[in-house]
């Protein structure tokens, strides 16, 4: 088995930002009420990109990061929710414009844990063997099925995406991975898709395909299973949070980051929070904030990191990595 190391990262955002002000006149609500609520000030949202150009930008910045070029990268694993289409998948859309020839491409759907999930089952195929160089990118567009007239969802929300290239390596640097699902709970967190429609089906099914959510047991599910994720990542991998740099958490509501840090003891400091800027990205927001911290000069080489995320499905998970 071989060692898995992040080598590069990269993220990128529509310019187009829209504030809490911006937000009270799509909406009833306030910059106070939404951020007392959920640490949110602002977001992206995309007027002509869909996901698959967030994708890219962000996929040509985690390239030169990494200093490879895209023949270098042999799997694309892709999370979203909100792909450009069915068919062809995301990941083949970002292949063809980057011009990564030697990969193999497919796109993951996780909801918000999809980046933890899609580096999890990258660095499966780099240990075992069977792949060498992976771009890991978790991209979402939002704004297409959010119903900008429920309040309590819309202000949630942003677009954006964000990558990492994965790659084998002799030194540990994802040194703990844990990965669960709850699908028992799925009802509380849905979007629906095509309905059934055929010369079979009398009356066809009316879907909203817009995001809905049950708030209240999201937060309970949120803050148990956060905590759970990381202290599995910290037992198997023999560690405390002392030794721990920085968590990167999916930025949701700062609400259920200060609920964390309140059960596990520890300053939130310790969290790399970027939510205030971007709101929830789903898949997106883990990638763009360890791009961010990155970015930032934040980690020294050998630095302890973890990235947990929960979403719908229910799904959640995290990762211990060494930088």
């Amino acid at each position: 088995m071989y060692e898995v190391k992040i080598v590069g990262t990269g993220s990128y955002a529509p310019s187009n930002i829209i504030s809490n002000e911006d937000m009270s006149k799509v909406v009833d609500t306030n910059d106070e009420w939404i951020k007392s609520r959920t640490g949110i000030r602002e977001r992206r949202i995309s007027k002509e990109e869909n996901t698959s150009q967030l994708s890219i930008e962000a996929a040509k910045r985690a390239l030169d990061s990494a200093n490879l070029k895209p023949e270098d990268v042999d799997l694309i694993v892709l999370a979203t929710l909100t792909p450009d289409c069915f068919i062809p998948s995301t990941a083949c859309l970002v292949q063809k414009e980057i011009k990564a020839v030697n990969a193999t491409c497919f796109d993951i759907s996780a909801a918000c844990t999809g980046f933890i999930y899609a580096l999890n089952i990258a660095s499966q195929f780099i240990k075992t063997g069977q792949h060498k160089t992976a771009l890991v990118i978790g991209a979402e567009v939002l704004s297409k099925v959010v119903d900008w007239k429920d309040r309590n969802t819309c202000v949630l929300f942003g677009d954006g995406a964000g990558a990492a290239i994965l790659q084998r390596s002799n030194e540990k640097g994802i040194i703990s991975e844990y990965t669960g699902s709850d699908g028992s709970k799925g009802e509380h967190l849905e979007c629906d898709a095509i309905p059934l429609r055929s010369f079979l089906v009398e009356e066809e099914e009316v879907t909203s395909n817009f995001v809905s959510m049950n708030g209240r047991e999201i937060f309970k599910f949120a803050t148990h299973v956060m905590v759970e994720c990381i202290n599995k990542v910290l037992q198997d991998a023999e560690c405390s949070l002392d030794d721990i740099k920085y968590i990167i958490p999916h930025q949701a509501n700062m609400r259920i980051i200060e609920y964390v840090c309140k059960k596990l003891k520890i300053d939130k400091e310790k969290f790399f929070i970027n939510l205030d800027r971007y709101g929830n990205t789903s898949g997106a927001s883990i990638a763009i904030a360890l791009d961010e911290a990155a970015q930032q000069g934040l980690f020294n080489k050998g630095d302890k990191i973890i990235l947990v995320g929960f979403g719908g499905g229910l799904t959640y998970g995290a990762q211990l990595i060494q930088w």
